[in-house]
């Protein structure tokens, strides 16, 4: 199975939120009642249901004021946090295509993924119990088709294709453009990248993170702790498998009698 990358060229975006219907749409998502918050930010953030959104940031810096509309969906790390996080088989996982997929039929609602996601991405509902984010519209690009939101933009902000491809060209349009490729951790690598203006500060845009990584937290929670409480877990069975069988079964005690029949 081909790995894919999807590339947002934020030189490219003209903020017609195109790639929000079309996310709606093709994964049948209810619409949310939302009001004015002072931004052209419309709804004001992910939810469970609003999967990708676009971004509005006035950024004041050396260059002047910067209008910046961003694309904002799940990452889909090569390496990813929430699926290392979920404590529940089959809820996240990554995929041979390179997209994070969640199955609710799985989700326990534990919250584990927020809290271990670098991006802020994976969100909850309170009435379902359960998360959901993107998924790299995973049912299209196995059917040889592009992501809904790619599909729609208009402007060829969001490209799509196989994952040498597009980093070479991601590299290309970065040095073009005198920007940067984000995320560009070697440590951790996701397979969707921005091309961001030189002008612009990764730090200054809403729910981006500068160096993503895994969370040590969760690193030693599953790497170290918890094969110990397993190896604890398996100590204590085994003695009372040898339990036993050296002293077999116990025997329950009825209530001792009395002398003189009492």
């Amino acid at each position: 199975m081909t790995e894919y990358i999807k590339l947002i060229d934020l030189t490219k975006c003209t903020g017609c939120r195109a790639c929000q219907v079309a996310c709606k749409n093709w994964n049948d998502l209810p619409a949310e009642s939302t009001g004015f918050t002072g931004s052209l930010q419309n709804p004001a953030d992910l939810s469970y249901n609003t999967w990708c959104l676009i971004r509005f940031d006035e950024i004041q810096n050396s260059s002047g004021m910067n209008w910046v509309m961003r694309h904002d969906a799940c990452m889909h790390c090569e390496w990813p946090a929430c699926v290392k996080a979920c404590p529940s088989p089959g809820a996240l996982v990554r995929t041979d295509t390179g997209a994070v997929v969640h199955d609710p039929n799985y989700c326990i609602g534990c919250k584990a993924c927020i809290v271990a996601c670098p991006f802020d991405i994976p969100r909850y509902s309170a009435e379902q119990e359960k998360i959901a984010k993107c998924t790299l519209c995973h049912d299209r690009i196995t059917d040889g088709r592009k992501p809904a939101c790619v599909t729609a933009c208009p402007t060829g902000c969001l490209t799509f294709g196989p994952k040498a491809g597009m980093l070479a060209k991601a590299d290309a349009r970065a040095l073009e453009v005198q920007g940067v490729v984000y995320p560009r951790n070697p440590k951790y690598r996701t397979n969707v990248l921005y091309i961001i203006p030189r002008t612009i500060d990764v730090a200054q845009l809403q729910h981006t993170n500068p160096n993503p990584k895994m969370p040590t937290t969760i690193l030693w929670w599953k790497n170290l702790f918890k094969p110990f409480t397993l190896i604890g877990m398996g100590a204590v069975a085994g003695a009372a498998m040898l339990h036993y069988m050296v002293r077999g079964p116990h025997e329950p005690h009825g209530p001792e009698k009395k002398e003189g029949g009492e």
